[in-house]
Protein backbone atom coordinates (compact mmCIF):
# COMPACT_ATOMS: atom_id res chain seq x y z
CA UNK A 1 0.00 0.00 0.00
CA UNK A 2 2.73 2.52 1.26
CA UNK A 3 4.60 1.60 -2.58
CA UNK A 4 1.38 2.68 -4.20
CA UNK A 5 0.51 5.78 -2.48
CA UNK A 6 4.26 6.51 -3.57
CA UNK A 7 3.51 6.17 -6.83
CA UNK A 8 1.07 8.12 -6.91
CA UNK A 9 2.75 11.20 -5.66
CA UNK A 10 5.46 10.77 -7.93
CA UNK A 11 3.30 10.14 -10.75
CA UNK A 12 1.12 13.30 -9.92
CA UNK A 13 4.49 15.33 -9.44
CA UNK A 14 5.95 14.53 -12.50
CA UNK A 15 2.49 15.05 -14.66
CA UNK A 16 1.87 18.26 -13.23
CA UNK A 17 6.13 19.15 -13.74
CA UNK A 18 5.47 17.95 -17.95
CA UNK A 19 2.26 20.09 -17.98
CA UNK A 20 3.72 23.53 -16.29
CA UNK A 21 6.84 22.90 -18.85
CA UNK A 22 4.36 23.14 -21.65
CA UNK A 23 2.57 26.16 -20.15
CA UNK A 24 6.05 27.71 -20.05
CA UNK A 25 7.23 26.49 -23.61
CA UNK A 26 3.96 27.86 -25.00
CA UNK A 27 4.22 31.77 -23.46
CA UNK A 28 8.18 31.81 -24.22
CA UNK A 29 9.67 31.66 -20.52
CA UNK A 30 11.76 28.79 -19.13
CA UNK A 31 10.37 26.36 -16.82
CA UNK A 32 12.27 26.67 -13.95
CA UNK A 33 10.08 29.52 -11.74
CA UNK A 34 7.06 27.05 -12.68
CA UNK A 35 8.96 24.04 -11.19
CA UNK A 36 9.97 26.35 -7.91
CA UNK A 37 6.27 27.26 -7.97
CA UNK A 38 5.26 23.25 -8.19
CA UNK A 39 7.92 22.62 -5.26
CA UNK A 40 6.04 24.94 -3.26
CA UNK A 41 2.70 24.12 -4.07
CA UNK A 42 3.93 20.33 -2.85
CA UNK A 43 5.65 21.19 -0.01
CA UNK A 44 4.97 21.94 4.04
CA UNK A 45 2.50 25.10 3.87
CA UNK A 46 1.68 24.55 0.28
CA UNK A 47 -1.49 23.59 -1.12
CA UNK A 48 -0.80 19.37 -1.38
CA UNK A 49 1.85 18.48 0.89
CA UNK A 50 3.80 14.86 0.01
CA UNK A 51 4.74 12.65 2.80
CA UNK A 52 5.27 9.46 1.26
CA UNK A 53 7.57 10.11 -2.10
CA UNK A 54 9.61 12.93 -0.56
CA UNK A 55 12.62 10.88 0.17
CA UNK A 56 12.75 9.35 -3.15
CA UNK A 57 12.64 13.32 -4.38
CA UNK A 58 15.20 14.17 -2.09
CA UNK A 59 17.42 11.35 -3.74
CA UNK A 60 16.34 12.11 -7.15
CA UNK A 61 17.52 16.33 -6.60
CA UNK A 62 20.91 15.02 -5.65
CA UNK A 63 20.79 13.09 -9.06
CA UNK A 64 19.96 15.70 -10.65
CA UNK A 65 22.83 18.56 -9.62
CA UNK A 66 25.29 15.58 -11.05
CA UNK A 67 23.48 15.09 -14.27
CA UNK A 68 23.51 18.90 -14.43
CA UNK A 69 27.08 19.55 -14.15
CA UNK A 70 28.03 16.51 -15.52
CA UNK A 71 26.19 17.47 -19.13
CA UNK A 72 27.82 21.20 -18.25
CA UNK A 73 31.46 19.81 -18.93
CA UNK A 74 30.74 17.77 -21.52
CA UNK A 75 29.67 20.77 -23.44
CA UNK A 76 32.67 21.91 -23.18
CA UNK A 77 36.42 20.60 -24.01
CA UNK A 78 39.60 20.93 -22.64
CA UNK A 79 41.25 23.44 -25.56
CA UNK A 80 38.06 25.31 -25.30
CA UNK A 81 38.52 25.89 -21.57
CA UNK A 82 41.87 27.29 -21.93
CA UNK A 83 41.43 29.58 -24.87
CA UNK A 84 38.73 30.81 -23.01
CA UNK A 85 40.72 31.83 -20.29
CA UNK A 86 43.74 33.37 -22.21
CA UNK A 87 41.40 35.54 -23.94
CA UNK A 88 38.33 36.52 -21.41
CA UNK A 89 40.06 36.53 -17.91
CA UNK A 90 39.82 39.96 -17.47
CA UNK A 91 36.12 40.10 -17.94
CA UNK A 92 35.50 36.58 -15.88
CA UNK A 93 37.22 38.52 -13.12
CA UNK A 94 34.87 41.71 -13.21
CA UNK A 95 32.02 39.67 -14.16
CA UNK A 96 32.69 37.55 -10.49
CA UNK A 97 33.21 41.08 -8.53
CA UNK A 98 30.53 42.98 -10.04
CA UNK A 99 28.08 40.17 -9.62
CA UNK A 100 28.82 38.54 -6.49
CA UNK A 101 29.25 41.39 -4.55
CA UNK A 102 25.64 42.44 -4.32
CA UNK A 103 24.79 39.32 -3.00
CA UNK A 104 27.75 39.19 -0.26
CA UNK A 105 26.18 43.48 0.44
CA UNK A 106 22.84 41.54 1.48
CA UNK A 107 24.69 38.88 3.12
CA UNK A 108 26.15 41.54 4.95
CA UNK A 109 23.78 43.87 5.86
CA UNK A 110 21.47 41.01 7.10
CA UNK A 111 23.87 39.95 9.92
CA UNK A 112 24.00 36.07 8.39
CA UNK A 113 27.19 33.82 8.83
CA UNK A 114 30.20 33.78 6.56
CA UNK A 115 29.05 30.41 4.86
CA UNK A 116 25.41 32.62 3.95
CA UNK A 117 27.51 35.58 2.62
CA UNK A 118 29.53 33.51 0.69
CA UNK A 119 26.30 31.41 -0.75
CA UNK A 120 24.39 34.39 -1.28
CA UNK A 121 27.50 35.88 -3.30
CA UNK A 122 27.72 32.73 -5.66
CA UNK A 123 23.64 32.67 -5.73
CA UNK A 124 23.95 36.64 -7.41
CA UNK A 125 27.16 35.63 -9.99
CA UNK A 126 26.30 32.97 -12.53
CA UNK A 127 23.95 33.08 -15.12
CA UNK A 128 21.51 30.52 -15.92
CA UNK A 129 23.70 28.90 -19.00
CA UNK A 130 20.07 26.96 -19.94
CA UNK A 131 17.37 29.76 -20.20
CA UNK A 132 20.61 31.97 -22.08
CA UNK A 133 21.47 29.56 -24.69
CA UNK A 134 17.55 28.90 -25.43
CA UNK A 135 16.82 32.93 -25.67
CA UNK A 136 20.05 32.78 -28.38
CA UNK A 137 17.89 30.55 -30.24
CA UNK A 138 14.78 31.83 -30.01
CA UNK A 139 16.04 35.23 -30.79
CA UNK A 140 17.91 34.39 -33.41
CA UNK A 141 21.22 35.54 -32.35
CA UNK A 142 23.32 32.64 -32.52
CA UNK A 143 25.48 33.71 -35.31
CA UNK A 144 25.62 37.17 -34.08
CA UNK A 145 29.17 39.03 -33.40
CA UNK A 146 28.43 39.33 -29.73
CA UNK A 147 27.37 35.74 -29.09
CA UNK A 148 30.66 34.08 -28.65
CA UNK A 149 31.81 37.14 -25.88
CA UNK A 150 28.65 35.79 -23.93
CA UNK A 151 29.31 32.24 -24.57
CA UNK A 152 33.18 32.93 -23.18
CA UNK A 153 31.19 34.39 -19.92
CA UNK A 154 29.41 31.90 -19.52
CA UNK A 155 32.50 28.95 -19.91
CA UNK A 156 34.11 30.85 -17.35
CA UNK A 157 31.58 31.44 -14.65
CA UNK A 158 31.45 27.54 -15.26
CA UNK A 159 34.96 26.50 -14.54
CA UNK A 160 35.20 29.35 -11.51
CA UNK A 161 32.68 26.92 -10.40
CA UNK A 162 34.78 23.96 -10.06
CA UNK A 163 36.98 26.32 -7.45
CA UNK A 164 33.77 28.20 -5.71
CA UNK A 165 31.92 25.05 -4.88
CA UNK A 166 35.00 23.35 -2.83
CA UNK A 167 35.19 26.57 -0.75
CA UNK A 168 31.66 26.61 -0.08
CA UNK A 169 31.48 22.97 0.76
CA UNK A 170 33.77 23.53 3.33
CA UNK A 171 32.30 26.24 4.73
CA UNK A 172 29.07 24.93 5.39
CA UNK A 173 30.80 22.02 7.03
CA UNK A 174 32.44 24.35 9.01
CA UNK A 175 36.20 23.20 8.42
CA UNK A 176 38.78 25.22 9.72
CA UNK A 177 40.76 27.50 7.69
CA UNK A 178 43.03 24.33 7.39
CA UNK A 179 40.49 21.82 6.03
CA UNK A 180 39.29 24.41 3.77
CA UNK A 181 42.24 25.04 2.25
CA UNK A 182 42.89 21.26 2.11
CA UNK A 183 39.70 20.56 0.02
CA UNK A 184 40.32 23.69 -2.29
CA UNK A 185 44.19 22.40 -2.87
CA UNK A 186 42.02 18.32 -4.04
CA UNK A 187 40.03 20.47 -6.25
CA UNK A 188 42.85 22.10 -8.05
CA UNK A 189 44.56 19.15 -8.43
CA UNK A 190 41.57 17.51 -9.51
CA UNK A 191 40.78 20.04 -12.11
CA UNK A 192 44.39 20.36 -13.44
CA UNK A 193 44.86 16.65 -13.58
CA UNK A 194 41.27 16.64 -15.02
CA UNK A 195 42.79 19.42 -17.40
CA UNK A 196 45.76 17.63 -17.93
CA UNK A 197 43.92 14.28 -19.19
CA UNK A 198 41.88 15.39 -21.87
CA UNK A 199 44.70 17.22 -23.35
CA UNK A 200 46.89 14.63 -23.53
CA UNK A 201 45.37 11.58 -23.21
CA UNK A 202 41.46 12.60 -24.54
CA UNK A 203 41.44 10.73 -27.69
CA UNK A 204 42.92 7.19 -25.67
CA UNK A 205 40.36 7.88 -22.98
CA UNK A 206 37.52 8.40 -25.51
CA UNK A 207 38.63 5.05 -27.27
CA UNK A 208 38.64 3.38 -23.93
CA UNK A 209 35.19 3.86 -22.88
CA UNK A 210 33.54 4.42 -26.66
CA UNK A 211 31.07 1.61 -27.38
CA UNK A 212 28.83 1.35 -30.49
CA UNK A 213 25.80 0.26 -28.15
CA UNK A 214 24.07 3.21 -26.74
CA UNK A 215 22.47 1.19 -23.49
CA UNK A 216 26.39 0.32 -22.83
CA UNK A 217 27.91 3.86 -23.17
CA UNK A 218 24.96 5.20 -21.28
CA UNK A 219 25.20 3.01 -18.23
CA UNK A 220 29.35 3.40 -18.06
CA UNK A 221 29.81 7.62 -18.46
CA UNK A 222 26.23 7.53 -15.76
CA UNK A 223 28.09 5.23 -13.77
CA UNK A 224 31.33 6.58 -13.84
CA UNK A 225 30.10 10.14 -12.86
CA UNK A 226 28.58 8.86 -9.60
CA UNK A 227 31.37 7.40 -8.72
CA UNK A 228 33.42 10.02 -8.87
CA UNK A 229 30.83 12.10 -7.64
CA UNK A 230 30.62 10.27 -4.54
CA UNK A 231 34.35 9.88 -4.13
CA UNK A 232 34.56 13.84 -4.25
CA UNK A 233 31.84 14.37 -1.95
CA UNK A 234 34.07 11.40 0.56
CA UNK A 235 36.98 14.41 0.03
CA UNK A 236 34.92 17.02 0.84
CA UNK A 237 34.77 18.05 -2.55
CA UNK A 238 31.01 18.77 -3.90
CA UNK A 239 29.67 16.26 -6.03
CA UNK A 240 28.89 19.08 -8.39
CA UNK A 241 32.65 19.36 -9.41
CA UNK A 242 33.67 15.67 -9.50
CA UNK A 243 30.63 15.29 -12.03
CA UNK A 244 32.08 18.56 -14.07
CA UNK A 245 35.17 17.34 -14.14
CA UNK A 246 34.07 14.05 -15.54
CA UNK A 247 32.21 15.84 -18.46
CA UNK A 248 35.46 18.02 -18.79
CA UNK A 249 37.77 14.61 -19.58
CA UNK A 250 35.31 13.28 -21.95
CA UNK A 251 35.81 14.40 -25.81
CA UNK A 252 34.73 14.07 -29.12
CA UNK A 253 32.08 11.43 -29.80
CA UNK A 254 32.30 9.91 -26.87
CA UNK A 255 31.17 13.15 -25.32
CA UNK A 256 28.58 14.10 -28.11
CA UNK A 257 26.76 10.78 -27.77
CA UNK A 258 26.55 10.53 -24.18
CA UNK A 259 24.94 14.04 -23.97
CA UNK A 260 22.54 12.96 -26.35
CA UNK A 261 21.77 9.84 -24.49
CA UNK A 262 21.64 11.38 -20.95
CA UNK A 263 19.97 14.89 -21.61
CA UNK A 264 16.50 13.30 -20.74
CA UNK A 265 17.44 11.91 -17.63
CA UNK A 266 18.80 15.12 -16.82
CA UNK A 267 15.96 16.74 -17.81
CA UNK A 268 13.51 14.53 -15.45
CA UNK A 269 16.05 14.64 -12.47
CA UNK A 270 16.90 18.28 -12.76
CA UNK A 271 13.02 18.91 -12.69
CA UNK A 272 12.96 16.83 -9.52
CA UNK A 273 15.54 19.36 -8.41
CA UNK A 274 13.71 22.32 -8.55
CA UNK A 275 10.88 20.73 -7.01
CA UNK A 276 12.75 19.47 -4.27
CA UNK A 277 13.98 23.22 -3.59
CA UNK A 278 10.53 24.25 -3.80
CA UNK A 279 9.73 21.32 -0.86
CA UNK A 280 12.41 23.12 1.31
CA UNK A 281 11.41 26.72 1.43
CA UNK A 282 7.87 27.62 3.44
CA UNK A 283 5.93 29.82 1.08
CA UNK A 284 4.35 31.91 4.28
CA UNK A 285 8.53 33.22 4.24
CA UNK A 286 8.18 34.15 0.50
CA UNK A 287 6.34 37.67 1.20
CA UNK A 288 8.90 38.72 3.68
CA UNK A 289 11.84 38.30 1.40
CA UNK A 290 9.91 39.99 -1.93
CA UNK A 291 11.51 43.61 -1.45
CA UNK A 292 15.08 42.84 -0.71
CA UNK A 293 14.37 39.82 -3.64
CA UNK A 294 13.52 43.03 -5.77
CA UNK A 295 16.00 45.39 -5.26
CA UNK A 296 18.80 42.48 -5.30
CA UNK A 297 17.24 41.48 -8.95
CA UNK A 298 17.39 45.08 -10.24
CA UNK A 299 21.12 45.74 -8.92
CA UNK A 300 21.96 42.41 -10.19
CA UNK A 301 20.41 42.77 -13.38
CA UNK A 302 22.46 46.29 -13.73
CA UNK A 303 25.43 44.56 -13.18
CA UNK A 304 25.25 41.78 -15.76
CA UNK A 305 24.02 44.28 -18.51
CA UNK A 306 27.27 46.82 -17.26
CA UNK A 307 29.85 43.75 -18.00
CA UNK A 308 28.08 42.53 -21.06
CA UNK A 309 28.16 46.23 -22.49
CA UNK A 310 31.95 46.38 -21.35
CA UNK A 311 33.10 42.87 -22.80
CA UNK A 312 31.66 43.14 -25.92
CA UNK A 313 33.03 46.77 -26.49
CA UNK A 314 36.58 45.43 -25.36
CA UNK A 315 36.09 43.62 -29.20
CA UNK A 316 34.80 45.92 -30.88
CA UNK A 317 31.30 45.11 -30.94
CA UNK A 318 28.86 48.24 -31.55
CA UNK A 319 26.61 49.25 -28.97
CA UNK A 320 23.22 47.41 -30.67
CA UNK A 321 25.52 44.16 -29.97
CA UNK A 322 26.72 45.54 -26.53
CA UNK A 323 22.91 46.12 -25.65
CA UNK A 324 22.42 42.76 -26.65
CA UNK A 325 25.18 40.33 -24.98
CA UNK A 326 24.34 42.20 -21.74
CA UNK A 327 20.29 41.90 -21.83
CA UNK A 328 20.72 38.05 -22.46
CA UNK A 329 22.77 37.09 -19.80
CA UNK A 330 20.24 38.61 -17.22
CA UNK A 331 18.78 35.48 -15.92
CA UNK A 332 19.35 33.22 -13.20
CA UNK A 333 18.50 29.54 -12.82
CA UNK A 334 19.58 26.05 -12.53
CA UNK A 335 23.23 26.97 -10.89
CA UNK A 336 21.75 29.62 -8.07
CA UNK A 337 19.31 26.95 -6.91
CA UNK A 338 22.13 24.42 -6.58
CA UNK A 339 24.30 26.62 -4.56
CA UNK A 340 21.23 27.94 -2.68
CA UNK A 341 20.21 24.03 -2.21
CA UNK A 342 23.79 23.38 -0.56
CA UNK A 343 23.33 25.94 1.49
CA UNK A 344 19.76 25.26 3.08
CA UNK A 345 20.97 21.65 3.33
CA UNK A 346 23.71 22.44 5.94
CA UNK A 347 21.10 22.58 9.08
CA UNK A 348 22.23 25.03 11.74
CA UNK A 349 25.13 26.99 9.39
CA UNK A 350 23.47 29.37 7.20
CA UNK A 351 20.82 31.91 7.54
CA UNK A 352 17.09 30.21 7.65
CA UNK A 353 15.82 33.09 5.27
CA UNK A 354 18.40 32.37 2.79
CA UNK A 355 16.17 29.68 1.23
CA UNK A 356 13.33 32.16 1.24
CA UNK A 357 15.23 34.91 -0.48
CA UNK A 358 17.14 32.36 -2.93
CA UNK A 359 14.16 31.04 -4.55
CA UNK A 360 12.17 34.76 -4.77
CA UNK A 361 15.24 35.92 -6.74
CA UNK A 362 15.41 33.11 -8.89
CA UNK A 363 11.61 33.12 -9.42
CA UNK A 364 12.12 36.98 -10.40
CA UNK A 365 15.21 36.29 -12.13
CA UNK A 366 14.22 33.53 -14.41
CA UNK A 367 10.74 35.51 -15.59
CA UNK A 368 12.23 39.09 -16.02
CA UNK A 369 15.64 37.61 -17.89
CA UNK A 370 13.45 36.49 -21.05
CA UNK A 371 11.68 39.65 -21.06
CA UNK A 372 14.78 42.00 -20.74
CA UNK A 373 16.98 39.87 -23.62
CA UNK A 374 13.63 40.16 -26.05
CA UNK A 375 13.54 44.35 -25.11
CA UNK A 376 17.64 43.84 -26.01
CA UNK A 377 16.84 44.78 -29.51
CA UNK A 378 14.86 47.56 -29.53
CA UNK A 379 16.73 49.38 -26.78
CA UNK A 380 20.02 48.47 -28.67
CA UNK A 381 19.27 49.62 -32.08
CA UNK A 382 17.76 53.13 -30.27
CA UNK A 383 21.02 53.28 -28.52
CA UNK A 384 22.79 52.34 -31.58
CA UNK A 385 21.07 55.28 -33.60
CA UNK A 386 21.64 57.94 -30.91
CA UNK A 387 25.35 56.86 -30.73
CA UNK A 388 25.38 57.72 -34.77
CA UNK A 389 23.35 61.08 -34.52
CA UNK A 390 25.93 61.92 -32.06
CA UNK A 391 28.92 61.33 -34.35
CA UNK A 392 26.95 62.97 -37.47
CA UNK A 393 26.39 66.35 -35.09
CA UNK A 394 30.16 66.54 -34.31
CA UNK A 395 31.11 65.38 -37.78
CA UNK A 396 28.69 68.39 -39.14
CA UNK A 397 29.95 70.81 -36.45
CA UNK A 398 32.93 70.43 -37.78
CA UNK A 399 31.83 71.17 -41.32
CA UNK A 400 30.22 74.11 -40.41
CA UNK A 401 33.53 75.78 -39.98
CA UNK A 402 35.18 75.28 -42.98
CA UNK A 403 35.37 77.69 -45.54
CA UNK A 404 34.10 75.58 -48.34
CA UNK A 405 29.97 76.14 -48.35
CA UNK A 406 29.95 72.79 -50.23
CA UNK A 407 31.32 70.83 -48.17
CA UNK A 408 29.08 72.39 -45.74
CA UNK A 409 25.77 71.27 -47.47
CA UNK A 410 27.30 67.88 -47.88
CA UNK A 411 27.86 67.30 -44.42
CA UNK A 412 24.66 68.22 -43.49
CA UNK A 413 23.12 66.14 -46.25
CA UNK A 414 24.60 63.69 -44.59
CA UNK A 415 23.37 64.20 -41.12
CA UNK A 416 19.85 64.55 -41.66
CA UNK A 417 19.86 62.08 -43.91
CA UNK A 418 21.37 58.78 -42.28
CA UNK A 419 20.89 56.52 -44.92
CA UNK A 420 22.57 58.04 -47.47
CA UNK A 421 26.03 57.34 -48.60
CA UNK A 422 28.88 59.31 -46.89
CA UNK A 423 31.37 57.44 -49.88
CA UNK A 424 29.19 59.31 -52.51
CA UNK A 425 29.64 62.96 -51.16
CA UNK A 426 32.63 63.99 -52.60
CA UNK A 427 35.58 65.37 -50.46
CA UNK A 428 33.23 64.62 -47.46
CA UNK A 429 34.15 60.75 -47.07
CA UNK A 430 35.40 59.84 -43.51
CA UNK A 431 34.13 63.33 -41.87
CA UNK A 432 31.39 61.42 -40.27
CA UNK A 433 34.43 58.42 -38.67
CA UNK A 434 31.75 56.28 -39.62
CA UNK A 435 32.19 53.75 -42.37
CA UNK A 436 29.32 51.09 -43.88
CA UNK A 437 30.08 48.51 -41.40
CA UNK A 438 30.22 50.22 -38.14
CA UNK A 439 26.56 51.66 -39.59
CA UNK A 440 25.87 48.18 -38.31
CA UNK A 441 26.52 48.42 -35.02
CA UNK A 442 27.13 44.79 -34.66
CA UNK A 443 24.16 43.68 -35.97
CA UNK A 444 25.65 42.16 -38.61
CA UNK A 445 25.89 38.34 -38.30
CA UNK A 446 29.12 35.64 -38.61
CA UNK A 447 29.58 32.99 -40.59
CA UNK A 448 28.80 30.55 -37.72
CA UNK A 449 30.29 30.29 -34.53
CA UNK A 450 32.79 27.71 -34.97
CA UNK A 451 35.72 28.10 -33.69
CA UNK A 452 34.87 31.76 -32.71
CA UNK A 453 36.39 31.82 -29.12
CA UNK A 454 37.39 28.31 -28.70
CA UNK A 455 33.20 27.62 -28.66
CA UNK A 456 31.57 24.93 -29.91
CA UNK A 457 28.25 24.50 -31.08
CA UNK A 458 26.76 22.26 -29.46
CA UNK A 459 27.58 24.64 -26.48
CA UNK A 460 24.46 26.26 -27.32
CA UNK A 461 21.76 22.75 -26.76
CA UNK A 462 21.22 24.25 -23.83
CA UNK A 463 18.71 22.22 -21.21
CA UNK A 464 17.15 20.19 -24.14
CA UNK A 465 13.52 19.65 -22.67
CA UNK A 466 14.05 21.53 -19.71
CA UNK A 467 14.02 24.68 -21.16
CA UNK A 468 12.67 23.98 -24.59
CA UNK A 469 15.87 24.36 -26.66
CA UNK A 470 16.38 21.94 -29.57
CA UNK A 471 19.31 20.34 -30.52
CA UNK A 472 18.69 21.20 -33.68
CA UNK A 473 18.25 25.14 -32.80
CA UNK A 474 22.00 24.98 -33.09
CA UNK A 475 22.51 24.11 -36.80
CA UNK A 476 22.50 27.65 -37.61
CA UNK A 477 26.16 28.13 -35.55
CA UNK A 478 27.78 25.36 -37.53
Amino acid sequence: MHSAVIFMELGAVILVLGLLGRLAGRIGLSPVPFYLLAGLAFGDGGLLPLGASESFISTGAEIGVVLLLLLLGLEYSAPELMTNLRQQAPAGIVNLVANSAPGVAVGLILGWSAPAVVAMGGITYATSSGITAKLLGDLGRLGNRETPVVLSLLVLEDLSMAVYLPVLTALLAGAGLLSGTISVGIALVAITVALVVALRFGQQLGRLIWTESSEVLLLIVFGLALLVAGAAQQLQVSEAVGAFLVGIALSGRVAQSAYTLLAPLRDLFAAVFFVFFGLQTHPGDIPGMLLPALALGAVTALTKIGVGVWATRRTGIGPAGQIRAGTVIVSRGEFNIVVAGLATGAAGVVAPGLGALAATYVLIMAVAGPLVARAGDPLGRWVARRATARREDRATGRVTTAADPARTRAATAVATDPGSDAEAVDGIDGIDGIDRADRVDGEGTIDGVAGVGGIRPRRLRGLDGLDGLDPAGADGAR
